[in-house]
């Protein structure tokens, strides 16, 4: 592996991706997707601001917990150009979701204590189904499973 210097300014699309362990194929889809920006020299190579790491790791983190790219695109927006994003600059970014990330923890939980339950999705296959979901009443709510979803 070859040891990016913290002085470096720009890195390549090698050393981002060796850097931030992300494969050089993603981040070029990541920069068609208008997540991240890179410049090109005269030979057309791309360059990428260092700040530009934190940024990939930004997106990884936040697609690990199930945002998707879209979401993510909007929120990177938010961030300034041509400068190194600040501590408050995260800050106020990472509070776009955390009510979304909120909602997810809780069914996340839900699903964790429910899971070998009745969880509302109509089969009523197993035994407790009939009790818990009798003759599939909670399949006038709509489809999918119900005591996994918030209400």
């Amino acid at each position: 592996m070859t040891r990016v210097s913290w002085r470096a300014a720009q890195l390549t699309v090698g050393e981002l991706s060796e850097r931030s362990g992300v494969p050089a194929s993603a981040l070029r889809f990541y920069e068609r997707q208008g997540l991240i920006h890179s410049r090109r020299t005269a030979g057309n190579q791309r360059r990428y601001t260092r700040d530009t790491l934190r940024r990939v790791a930004f997106i990884r983190a936040s697609q690990r917990v199930g945002i998707p790219l879209a979401t993510i695109r909007d929120v990177l927006a938010l961030l300034p150009e041509g400068r190194t994003p600040t501590r408050a600059d995260w800050a106020r970014v990472s509070q776009c979701w955390r009510e979304d990330l909120n909602g997810r923890i809780e069914q996340l939980e839900q699903l964790r204590d429910r899971l070998a339950d009745c969880i509302g999705c109509g089969c009523l296959s197993i035994d407790i189904c009939a009790l818990a979901n009798p003759k599939d009443a909670l399949g006038e709510r709509g489809p999918g499973a119900h005591r996994l979803m918030k209400t």
